[in-house]
């Protein structure tokens, strides 16, 4: 997807709080990233899913959501009703799959 230097920098802070919080590479969090909003129509910055923190999209690219359909974002308050206990890992996306462009 083409974006801008808003909207690059806004993905990149995303796969930067995915390797501090979930120990996981860049490349896994940059294929995170891309599996999860690689097909959606971005607008210059501020696009309107800016209106949430990377950190909140941080955490929807790397967990499932719980069986209330809540993800947990961070947020102390907010994840109170949460399952934050043991939440799913959304899978890696597939070795090989577009979503990857970084080596691992």
């Amino acid at each position: 997807m083409r974006l801008d230097v808003g909207m690059l920098a806004y993905f990149r802070d995303m796969a930067d709080e995915m390797t501090a919080r979930f120990g996981i590479s860049r490349a896994e969090a940059v294929a995170r990233v891309n599996a999860r909003c690689g097909d959606l129509d971005i607008s210059p910055y501020p696009d309107l899913m800016c209106h949430e923190d990377p950190v909140f999209r941080a955490y929807g690219a790397y967990y499932l959501p719980d069986a209330a359909g809540r993800l947990p974002c961070g947020d102390e308050e907010y994840d109170r009703g949460t399952d934050v206990a043991s939440p799913a890992v959304r899978p890696r996306p597939a070795p090989g799959s577009p979503a990857w462009r970084l080596a691992e």
